[in-house]
């Protein structure tokens, strides 16, 4: 018996609907397209808190992903807006001290070049926002003493009190395991150091001096220094904001500058640790911490 022949419109049919479903394969956005990856840095894990990007067309709040911190530069103010490292026990050792600060040559061309000569004779410390004791290597420690990391501190204000909280952070992480998410920067402009009142140091005028160093610290017991952590902030999780002026009035002690975060980001105008969800992260904010801290001894000045 003859076989039945299909009907010509459907031979024609069949090879047009198999392009078809290709062709609509090719636009299945959730086959075919990537989520997009997370922030690689874990310095930036807990947020950016200005919004800073890598565009040199923003040079006031250009953002710089290095190995051991992360930082906003101002261009026009030739200091970071903000330093963002995270700090657990593998980050610290007995590395030596670098001998020498330098410029920083991973600005995009045309930026200000900030020499360590710019603070000579200024009456201002070289002060780092992260700290060299806080990286274990030779490599890592030398990382720091890039000028981007650098503000003009008062030497009383470097040495004494904020010395003291860098010190209190470092022993959070050794005696209690803690890893810590800490912020830094400068706020403001006008500054008193050893030589009196002075706004802008450097050749031609290339640092501002600023009249507040703040920094704020997310303190996690059981934190692994990956992108999960910023999942187990929770409801008992320390948070720490400090706000002190940038002149020699500043004391050892560094409990008696603490501030909520949220003063913190009213004062900078930044918004802190906001990869936690809101209803995690905001209440902490909000709180001024109050645990008791005991007297420490004191490490040397960085300048």
């Amino acid at each position: 018996m003859a076989l039945l022949a299909r009907p010509r419109s459907l031979v024609l049919a069949a090879p047009l609907l198999a392009l078809l479903l290709a062709l609509a394969g090719c636009f299945d956005t959730s086959q075919q397209v990537a989520a997009p990856a997370g922030e690689s840095s874990i310095h930036l894990t807990m947020g950016n808190p200005s919004g800073a990007t890598a565009d040199p067309d923003k040079p006031d709040n250009y953002l710089m992903r290095k190995t051991y911190f992360a930082l906003s530069y101002n261009n026009a103010k030739g200091t970071p807006n903000w330093v963002s490292w995270c700090l657990k026990k593998d980050d610290l050792g007995d590395a030596p001290r670098w001998p020498q600060f330098y410029p920083d040559e991973d600005l995009p061309i045309g930026f200000k070049q900030v020499k360590p000569g710019d603070y000579t004779g200024s009456g201002f410390d070289r002060g780092h926002m992260c700290p060299s004791a806080d990286r274990s290597t030779e490599e890592s420690a030398k990382a720091t003493f890039v000028m981007t990391n650098i503000i003009p501190q008062s030497p009383n204000c470097n040495q004494h009190a904020w010395a003291d909280l860098e010190d209190y952070c470092r022993d959070r992480v050794r005696k209690k395991h803690q890893t810590l998410y800490i912020v830094a920067g400068p706020q403001g402009e006008g500054g008193v150091g050893t030589k009196g009142p002075e706004k802008i140091i450097g050749h031609a005028d290339k640092v501002t001096v600023p009249a507040h160093c703040w920094k704020v610290i997310l303190a996690l017991d059981d934190g692994q220094g990956d992108a999960s952590d910023a999942t187990r902030v929770n409801r008992d999780s320390r948070v720490i904001g400090v706000m002190m002026p940038n002149d020699q009035s500043v004391e050892h002690g560094w409990a008696k500058y603490r501030k909520s975060v949220k003063d913190v980001e009213a004062l900078t105008g930044y918004h802190f640790f906001d990869q936690v969800p809101a209803a995690v992260i905001g209440p902490l904010k909000e709180r001024v911490d109050n645990e008791h801290i005991p007297a420490g001894h004191h490490k040397k000045p960085e300048d």
